[in-house]
């Protein structure tokens, strides 16, 4: 061993450095034990995790910071991410994260040997190596750190760092995956990717998998982008089913506990099945897309229109009092704060309404975006991203709209013009027809007389009926049937269908469900505004009414049937013709069978109306709607609901189908499609 100048350690001869190479080779491995198994080369500032295993320090650090550890901790190392252990990339073997690994000096002090002998030969090819064809002094060793761990660096290096991610992203984007281990600027497309290792291996790279028993564990499949989403993040194993019972991705292990007793299928399998309902998902998406665009424009229009009517009534209103004598002041103020409030509220809701449309409609939007973007072999990013978009379509919590009503601070010009020659003596009780509070229509009886023919000067006393479907359709009204209320010998179709049956149906005990009528209710309450749905009578007799959200559904027969009381109104089909009942007085209507009955409720207005519908055609079966100020009513059904039917407005209301007969069916009509298509043409 000869000395070189000015150190103290010997240095060993070509021939010795060589002979020590060949003694220490492993075969599998290259350079035996100095051999790094990330890079394939020598290593450089050698760590040495617990289970004995080495690896270069920078070579461990990039593999963890490039795909995250299997524990899903971030990509500045263990104990940066606050992971609870960490893993061998060769053995799996874990060890705590927060461990310092130290530098192994004596590798440390081997490695320069071996470095001035030369490169490594095998054992067949042993020979003197020439003088000067050592490698290349090693760097100095960098300060030890945690593996995956990093230097901390200014702002502006971070700033780098995640420019420099990026750029690889695109180039991966466009080139395809690239391999994990391959120097910067020169990385080839992968071969295969390892769901044990978490990494992407070019044909060179993949050889230690190949060769090395250690290796033969490791699952291989093809290339994918996002690795760390292929492991269990419970048990840490690659996921290798579905389960359907709770759309889910599965580990073995998730399959023998968790999941034994669910349908677990394979991924591809899986895959299969969801692109076969992929065009149908899409075109729901679709349409719902082009439903709320259509929407959030008539959403704006109403907008802009609450704030035009607002403003044009509150003029129309100071010009009226304007003309009125000092003894209206104090009701010029009430009438004007009236109006600012039904602005403020029904304004809040309709851009709340507005917000939440526009944000859903950008959620599905991005959702339908990553599911197209998939590519074709990343069957597990697929059907994340299927879920993701499942879970946004049914995830339809919208804020109750309000569009359909009206606005009902416009009757301010009306009360103005009556009040205007009736002075302060009417104003109290104007004021009370406002606020909807028990006015007696034959205490008006002279002034709404009077007032009859220039309510509405642009419109006869009943518009709805010379109006076409398309007028109604603008204040469609979605009903689902409640479940809880349905007796036990009405069978439901989801949420549209009902039909009678024979034989009693198990549902579960609920206080709000009848037990004496073959009735059932919708979940949906009417409180302002206008309402319109259709139903459909398929078979039997049907009665299609409301009922207060008080009603007692424990009732006796004769009292709990629609109609029969005075709480709840019906339209009813008896097999010959069409009744009206109100409060157990009944009115015959002589009009031929429609298939389909449309509803019109005006809440502020107190009306109830039947249509029968056809091609598109309305024809008025019934309008229930009080009348106090004729002078004589010879129909007692009339005469009642001239009396009690405006009681029926001091609750809010339910839409309520009676199935009569044995036979009986109906079915609620869609209107969804139909709305959307109005809207399109206005």
């Amino acid at each position: 061993m000869e000395a070189t100048a000015g150190s103290s350690r010997p240095v060993p001869s070509a021939a010795t450095s060589a002979a020590l190479r060949l003694a220490l080779a492993v075969p599998g491995l290259p350079d035996g034990p100095f051999g790094c198994p990330i890079c394939l080369d020598i290593l450089k500032d050698p760590v040495t995790v617990p289970c004995g295993h080495n690896f270069c320090q920078g070579c461990l650090g990039k593999l963890r910071g490039r795909t995250g550890p299997p524990d899903g901790g971030g990509g500045g190392g263990a104990a940066a991410g606050g992971a609870a252990a960490a893993r061998c990339p060769l053995c799996q073997e874990p060890f705590p994260a927060a461990l310092r690994l130290r530098k192994n000096r004596a590798l440390c002090e081997v490695l320069p040997l071996l470095g001035a002998a030369g490169p490594a030969t095998s054992p067949v090819e042993a020979g003197p190596s020439p003088p000067g064809a050592g490698s290349p002094p090693l760097t100095a060793p960098s300060p030890l750190m945690a593996p995956g761990a990093e230097e901390e660096r200014p702002e502006r290096g971070e700033e780098k760092e995640e420019k420099k991610e990026e750029e690889e992203d695109e180039e991966e984007g466009e080139q395809g995956v690239l391999c994990d281990v391959c120097p910067e600027g020169a990385r080839a497309a992968a071969a295969r990717s390892c769901l044990v290792c978490l990494a992407s291996f070019c044909g060179a790279h993949l050889e230690p998998h190949r060769r090395a028993p250690a290796f033969r564990s490791h699952r291989l499949v093809a290339p994918l982008r996002r690795l760390e989403e292929g492991l269990c993040p419970r048990h840490l194993q690659p996921f290798d089913g579905f389960c359907r019972a709770e759309q889910t991705c599965v580990c073995p292990r998730c399959r023998a506990h968790e999941h034994r007793a669910h349908d677990v299928v394979p991924l591809e399998r899986e895959r299969e099945l969801k692109e076969a309902q992929q065009a149908k998902f899409l075109s729901n998406v679709e349409n719902e897309l082009e439903e709320l665009a259509v929407t959030i424009t008539q959403t704006k229009k109403m907008v802009e229109l609450i704030k035009g009517v607002a403003t044009k009534e509150k003029e129309r209103v100071e010009k009226l009092f304007a003309e009125a004598s000092e003894v209206l002041a104090t009701f010029q103020k009430e009438v004007a704060g009236f109006i600012e409030d039904g602005e403020r509220s029904m304004l809040g809701e309709a851009e709340l309404d507005l917000r939440w449309k526009e944000e859903r409609r950008a959620k599905l939007a991005q959702c339908k975006q990553n599911l197209q973007n998939v590519p074709s072999k990343d069957t597990i990013y697929f059907l994340q991203e299927f879920q993701a978009l499942k879970i946004a379509m049914e995830d339809n919590l919208s804020p109750a709209p309000s569009f359909q009503n009206e606005l009902n601070f416009t009757k301010c010009t009306q009360a103005v013009c009556a009040v205007k020659d009736m002075l302060s003596a009417v104003c109290k009780k104007q004021w009370d027809r406002l606020q909807g509070k028990g006015v007696d229509g034959l205490n008006f009886q002279e002034m709404e007389e009077a007032m009859t023919e220039s309510r509405f000067p642009d419109k006869p006393n009943n518009p709805a009926c010379l109006e076409s479907r398309d007028y109604f359709l603008k204040f469609a009204f979605i009903i689902d049937l409640d479940s809880d209320t349905a007796d036990k010998f009405i069978q439901l179709f989801s949420t549209k269908g009902a039909k009678r049956v024979l034989c009693p149906i198990p549902y579960p005990e609920s206080p709000i469900r009848f037990i004496n009528c073959e009735q059932v209710l919708g979940v949906n309450l009417m409180n302002r505004g206008n309402y319109y749905w259709e139903v459909e009578l398929i078979d039997g007799w049907v009665s299609i009414g409301v009922v207060t959200e008080d009603f007692n559904p424990r009732e006796a027969y004769n009292r709990c049937r629609l109609g029969r009381n005075e709480k709840s109104c019906c339209l009813q089909w008896n097999g010959q013709n069409y009744v009206a009942w109100f409060g157990g007085f009944e009115s015959v209507i002589q009009q031929p069978f429609f298939h389909t009955i449309g509803v019109f409720l005006e809440y502020s207005e107190k009306a109830l109306t039947f249509y029968g519908v056809k091609d598109s055609k309305m024809t008025c079966l019934q309008q229930l709607k009080a009348s106090p100020f004729a002078k004589i009513q010879l129909d007692p059904f009339q005469n009642q609901i001239n009396h009690h039917f405006t009681s029926l407005f001091s609750f809010r209301l339910k839409p309520a189908f009676f199935l009569e007969s044995v036979d009986a069916h109906l079915q609620i009509g869609p209107l969804k499609k139909d709305c959307v298509s109005v809207l399109k043409r206005r």
